[in-house]
This record gives C-alpha cells, structure tokens and sequence, in this order.
C-alpha cells in the first residue's frame, strides 16, 4: 500500500531532533545517526519498524531536504566539539532510497571533524554506477544486509519476489574493489536462516569483506510492538546469541562478537535533554505519525511523537504526558 510522504524542509517548521523515523539521533557518542529518509522498497518479514509496500502500520513515510538536514547536522556535530565524527546513515526504511544520497555523503564528509561516513543497507537498490557515485562522494562503509544466499529464502525473508540475491552478492563483490569498506550484517533468524549464517560467514571471509572495519557484524532478530514478527520464530536470548557466535569464531577464527571499539566508537558530548519523562507540557500538533494513531508535535526546538491519538488537527495545541527522553528522542500521551 502506498503511503503519502511528507517532505522534512527548513519551512516545515519540523524540527529534526526528536524523532526516529527521520532527522538526527544522538546517542552521546562521536557517532551521530543520519536518517534522510524512512522509505524501504522492500518488505522484511522481520522488519521491527515495518517498514516497505506491505506495512500495514504505517501511517505516512518521511523524507528530508538535503540543505535543512546538512544544516541541521552541522550544527550538531559543531555543538559535540568531538574530532572523529562518524556520520552513520540508517533508517527506518532503507538509505539507498533517497534521492540526494551521494550529494548527502559528500556534505557529510566535507563537514568539519567528520572521519567516517557509512550507511546501513539491504542493498536491493544497489548497481555498480550508484556504488561509483558514492565511492566519489567520500562514502567510507557500507554495512550490507545479506540473509541468505538461498534465492528462494533470500526472496522469502525479504517479503519480495523480485529480490535477486546473487545480484547483491555481485554488488558486494564490486563494493570490495572499491575503496569503500564492506561489512556484512545478516540479520540471524532463529529457525530460518540458522544454516545460511556459516555460508554468509564464508563469503565474507572469501571476497576480503572487512578492509579497516570488522568484516562481518551478524544481528540478531529483534521484535518491536509496532514491527513484524514471523510465524513461529522465537528470538534467541543474547546469551544464546553470543553463544553461538562464540562458537563461529572458533570455527572461522574471525571475530563475529563486535565491541564499540572496532569502529572507534567512543564517548563524546552530548545534547542536553529538554523535557523530563512524565512532565506535562503544551505542543502544537505539525502532521502525522510514523504510525497509525500518531501524530508529531513540536515543543521548546524538537520534535515529539504523540501516541495513542486520533483526532487532533494540525495546527492544534494540546497537552501531552512526556513518556520517553532517552537520547533525545520524544515520545508522549495526549493528557486531556
């Protein structure tokens, strides 16, 4: 189904701080997150923010001006005063779906104190012209979600039947002759993919993924009130999940348990946080919600997510119970 996507502009009076489904997260890191855009042309059955053409939460999809987000971005990393910036492009859809892509890589690698710029991808969007483009804008890793190299399940986990897994495969290769560095991240579904997990492992090690970065960054499923959860699958517990890594890494003699310190990952300033959890404040209501029976306020420079509403008018002003203020990300209850 296909949703109506609202435009993210410095006249929007939408501020991109706030939000996860689009704008800038800081999570207190030197990395800051990217996210210009949360569509995604596919449909994961495992998708935890439900995102593609067979969502059936989702209210609307959201997509940035390139000049508001480069600002915006700007601003914060000049506010953090922390020298190497990673700029980590990832959604809630998929990257590769932004139009400005590489002229967004490009503004993020030229800003001050930015050392890496990556991005998180399935790769379903990706040709060899694309990754030429992005290797010219300064592009420094792609960490590229490959489930199975089975065609048939490859197609199944993807919840899209013209997903040509061999064809992504091909672009990972191509990625690895570039100077763009290459991370393989399937996403480890219990009871699906268990035996793709060694094979995926496998290629990685036999293309040279993994030039500066670790090769492989293996995830593990995990299941969101608002996302997809396929049938009959159980997610592993992390001690099970780091188990059976542990147990790889014997085998491949590769290391598949990941620690901030093999990105270079450390603590730096972060933005204050505006709001107290459980305060009471005023918002004036801009548009709709990632999802259903949601809507976006703005209060005091940010962005918040209203949940559990229904009518409530642009333009409005209503009075909300803040809920969440972790990393500067806003969500609250319409209080009547």
């Amino acid at each position: 189904m296909v949703k109506p996507i609202v435009n993210i502009t410095a006249d929007s009076g939408i501020p991109l701080i706030g939000s996860v489904g689009f704008g800038l997260i800081d999570r207190g890191t030197n990395v800051v997150q990217v996210r210009p855009t949360s569509i995604c042309p596919l449909s994961c059955i495992f998708c935890s923010t439900d995102a593609g053409p067979k969502s059936l939460r989702r209210a609307v999809e959201y997509t940035v001006e390139l000049e508001y987000l480069i600002e915006g971005f700007r601003k914060l990393v000049e506010f953090k005063n922390c020298k190497h910036i990673e700029a980590h492009i990832d959604t809630v859809g998929d990257p590769l779906t932004y139009l400005k892509l590489p002229e967004l890589c490009q503004a993020l690698r030229e800003t001050s104190n930015v050392e890496t710029v990556s991005l998180q991808t399935h790769g379903f969007l990706l040709t060899e012209e694309l990754v030429d483009d992005l290797e010219a804008a300064g592009l420094t890793r792609i960490n590229l979600s490959i489930d199975s190299l089975n065609p048939d399940k490859a197609k199944m986990l993807s919840g899209t039947e013209n997903y040509d897994v061999d064809r992504i495969v091909e672009m990972a290769k191509y990625i690895t002759q570039s100077k763009i560095d290459l991370l393989i991240a399937p996403v480890w579904v219990p009871g699906i993919n268990d035996d793709d997990i060694e094979r995926i492992i496998q290629l990685a090690l036999e293309i040279k993924a993994g030039k500066h970065a670790p090769p492989l960054g293996i995830q593990k499923m995990l299941t969101h009130k608002h996302g997809r959860k396929p049938k009959g699958v159980k997610p592993m517990s992390w001690k099970v999940f780091y188990g059976k890594l542990r147990s790889l890494e014997n085998v491949y003699k590769v290391k598949l348990i990941l620690s901030p310190e093999d990105f270079g990952i450390h603590k730096c300033r972060e933005l204050p946080t505006i709001f107290r959890k459980f305060e009471k404040v005023w918002i004036e209501v801009v548009g709709l919600g990632l999802f259903k029976r949601e809507k976006l306020g703005v209060a005091r420079g940010r962005v918040l997510t209203i949940v559990d509403i229904d009518e409530a008018p642009v333009g409005s002003k209503i009075r909300v119970r803040v809920l969440r203020v972790k990393n500067n990300i806003y969500m609250a209850r319409f209080e009547p």
